[in-house]
């Protein structure tokens, strides 16, 4: 099957384009929560980092700027933990509650795979930008099947593991406990994934140059 020629992104102009966001939209609003939490508290801890969320929203409305829909997303969902922690009063639950999320996000990835409209697709676009012949590619088109596939069982198996030790630590009254465990599992587990999907991305673009050199 013949494909047209396609103009293939460089990876560092890639990463450049996606490094922006996951700072803004995911070590940001950590970084937030924790030096809330040791300084000011709980309540402030979720009061700020609410804020934050929404002022990434806000400031891209004002300025016109196309809003991601994982911002979207996420600003629904930590309106929501934010809402339950301040109600039930426990850090406890405003962690457990998204990796409910994340269980559930985790079918969808599955389910996504069996339509034929991969979730990894659709959120790659959100970061980066890729010409339409590249993402018509047979295997371009695989790849996100199969790479959506390997997200899904990193969401299950780090969403079981935070749960476990969000309920182990609040019993044991340890929330640092908590923070440095999980962050440590789950950096090590989803390191791992990205450092396969990126050098697997590597060397698709690399065989697709080959194919229309």
């Amino acid at each position: 099957m013949n494909h047209p020629p396609v103009t293939l992104p460089r990876l560092t102009a890639l990463a450049r384009q996606a490094a922006p966001r996951l700072l803004e939209g995911v070590v940001a609003p950590l970084a937030v929560f924790y030096l809330a939490m040791t300084v000011l508290g709980l309540q402030w801890a979720l009061a700020l980092t609410l804020a934050w969320v929404y002022l990434g929203v806000a400031w891209r409305l004002v300025r016109r700027v196309k809003v991601p829909a994982t911002m979207y997303l996420a600003a629904f969902a930590i309106t929501i933990r934010t809402i339950v922690a301040f109600w039930t009063g426990t850090w406890m639950w405003y962690f457990i509650q998204p990796e409910m999320g994340t269980l559930c996000i985790s079918i969808a990835f599955l389910a996504s795979v069996r339509l034929n409209k991969p979730i990894v697709q659709k959120l790659t676009l959100d970061y980066i930008h890729l010409p339409s012949a590249v993402l018509k590619h047979e295997r371009v088109r695989r790849f996100f099947a199969r790479i959506t596939l390997l997200w899904a069982f990193v969401l299950l198996m780090n969403s079981t593991l935070s749960i476990f030790l969000a309920v182990y630590e609040w019993f044991a009254g340890s929330l640092a406990g908590y923070m440095v465990l999980r962050t440590s599992a789950v950096a090590l587990i989803s390191g791992a994934a990205i450092a396969f999907s990126v050098i697997a991305f590597k060397r698709l673009l690399g065989r697709l140059q080959v194919a229309h050199t």
